[in-house]
């Protein structure tokens, strides 16, 4: 099978497309083919270990993805495909059915025509008003911005502000807390304020321009769908009871959380944000776009 692969870390030309082998399920796994995956800002730091945090955070992520060299070779978080065989112990799943995935727990390798995925891990049958290519894009991101808002508890007319409301996490936050009846205020760069006011967002504001912690606004639920931002050069534009909340908190991902997550995009609450797509045998152009920093929503990745 095609899968892109990387052995060293470095620029998006460590990434190549070649034929490795085929998995073959396990007992209690299941065979996907994999239709459409996507490069993710996450997916592109580890390729080039561009970590975030302090010396401490760094070295723990060295050690997790490896020392000398990437542990684990195929890069992918997410995907959504069709179950192609079952293992013998498999009863939640059957060969045809349409799923979709996180590949976090399972060492990730979204990135590849075929994934094994274990019956019980993050996948759950994909959302029938949506494609592969739509669905692949909400596994991660839309389980990260559920995770967190949740813990807000928000109440209909709620004031919530997204930092980076353009982003994969901050598309999925803005409509969220839309869902649950919040007056919502996106930051991001002016070129994307069309795009996050179609997804609801009342107000906006552009962080080149504005700090919106000296507003002089007051928010129930300030969101970090970044990471760029801190609790306390928040708390000016937090309420009294307010919350701050940020992606770099989020929790363990659920199967459950990925259901809920499927019941409010097919009430049509929820839809998929793509910026661009490629096939995988243009990985590497994904790669370097992603690495500009400008993406919108997601970045696909189809695959016959």
């Amino acid at each position: 099978m095609k899968a892109a692969v990387y052995r060293r870390y470095g620029p998006p030309e460590v990434v190549e497309v070649i034929d490795v082998e085929k998995p073959v399920p396990k007992d209690n796994e299941c065979l996907v083919k994999v239709h459409a995956t996507t490069v993710s800002r996450g997916d592109s730091r580890m390729r080039s270990l561009d970590i975030p945090g302090n010396a401490f955070v760094r070295l723990m992520a060295r050690l997790f993805l490896g020392v000398r060299g990437p542990r684990r070779t195929i890069l992918g978080m997410q995907l959504a495909g069709q179950v192609e065989e079952v293992g013998r112990d498999v009863t939640l799943f059957k060969p045809g059915d349409e799923v979709f995935a996180s590949c976090y727990p399972t060492g990730f390798g979204g990135h590849a025509e075929y994934k094994c995925l274990p019956e019980d891990t993050v996948m759950a049958v994909k959302p029938t008003n949506m494609s592969h290519q739509e669905a692949a894009t909400l596994p991660i991101p839309g389980m990260g911005a559920l995770n967190l808002l949740k813990r807000a508890d928000i109440q209909p007319g709620q004031k919530v502000l997204v930092y980076g409301a353009s982003g994969s996490v901050g598309t999925n936050a803005i409509q969220l807390s839309k869902y649950w009846g919040a007056e919502v205020t996106g930051v991001c760069s002016e070129p994307n304020f069309k795009m996050v006011r179609s997804l609801g967002a009342d107000h906006l504001i552009d962080y080149r321009k504005t700090d919106f912690a000296q507003t002089g606004e007051t928010y129930d639920v300030v969101f970090d769908a970044v990471g760029k931002i801190s609790s306390s050069s928040s708390q000016s534009a937090l309420k009294a009871n307010g919350v701050f909340l940020s992606i770099t908190d989020q929790g363990k991902e659920e199967t459950e959380e990925l259901i809920e997550l499927k019941e409010i995009i097919e009430e049509g609450k929820l839809k998929s944000v793509i910026d661009r797509t490629y096939p995988l045998e243009e990985i590497v152009e994904a790669h370097r776009y992603v690495d500009t920093g400008h993406k919108k929503g997601n970045v696909v990745i189809t695959i016959s």
